[in-house]
């Protein structure tokens, strides 16, 4: 997060971010971007933590990625979808399980989609995002006890068939350390209330969605949905360009 401004903002780890997205195109030294443009999907509940976000990205003249030199330039806002108890997912970054430790191999531990340890891992670190977000008070979290991911069977059969992975190691960098992580990509069932989809939607699902893993997009949406331009308030917080 940008240091800076707020301390509640700089501590908070109740939003969700994307990887760079553009035409793209993989090759031996890496990914190589070809559009001249390219879009970031930043997602959070609280409205001036989004403010804050982009009120500091918008006072970089010049952000450098790897050898891309990015220039903000707008900001649009989707609109909102409508949630029920039972929604389709697809992954738009991994979903992270299992917290790594230094010098331990257990960040990259495997575990079924189909069992019941994999919702249940889920469920866990939900429930701790959602008390600590401050939005939910006890007695609504208990009546959130219904949680259960169903995978897409035929796709996992057709992935494995065709020798690919939904299942991968991601470096994840904390506090400077390197650490690896298995993440999973695939579209799947989720069995929830309605505030939890909403939750999940807007601020990832898993763990380190604060570091661009869990981010979801609802299955079969429109591609070419409408969206708004956004206006953020430029007057949170005191530019900072660290």
């Amino acid at each position: 997060m940008v240091r800076g401004g707020e301390e509640r903002f700089i501590n908070t780890d109740v939003y969700n971010f994307s990887g760079l997205k553009g035409q793209t195109k993989i090759s031996r030294n890496g990914l190589h971007f070809y559009s001249s443009r390219v879009t970031l999907v930043f997602s959070a509940t609280d409205r001036e933590l989004i403010d804050y976000f982009l009120k500091h990205l918008f006072s970089f003249p010049q952000i450098d990625v790897g050898s891309m030199m990015l220039i903000p330039e707008s900001v649009e806002v989707e609109g909102d979808a409508e949630l029920g108890d039972v929604m389709k997912f697809v992954c738009i970054s991994p979903l992270v399980l299992v917290k790594p430790s230094f010098n331990d191999d257990r960040g990259k531990r495997f575990i079924l989609p189909t069992t019941d340890t994999f919702s249940d891992l889920l469920y866990e670190s939900l429930m701790i995002r959602m008390e600590s977000s401050g939005q939910f008070v006890a007695e609504e979290l208990e009546q959130f006890y219904k949680f259960q991911l169903v995978p897409d069977k035929d796709y996992l059969a057709r992935i494995q068939e065709q020798q690919k992975k939904f299942a991968r190691i991601y470096p994840l960098y904390d506090q400077d350390v390197k650490y690896e992580v298995r993440g999973y990509t695939f579209p799947f069932v989720l069995y929830a209330a309605p505030e939890v989809q909403k939750f999940i939607t807007t601020n990832g699902l898993g763990l380190y969605t604060h570091k661009g893993f869990g981010m979801l997009d609802i299955a079969g949406a429109d591609p070419g949905k409408k969206t708004q331009k956004y206006e953020f308030d430029t007057s949170l917080t005191q530019s900072s360009n660290r």
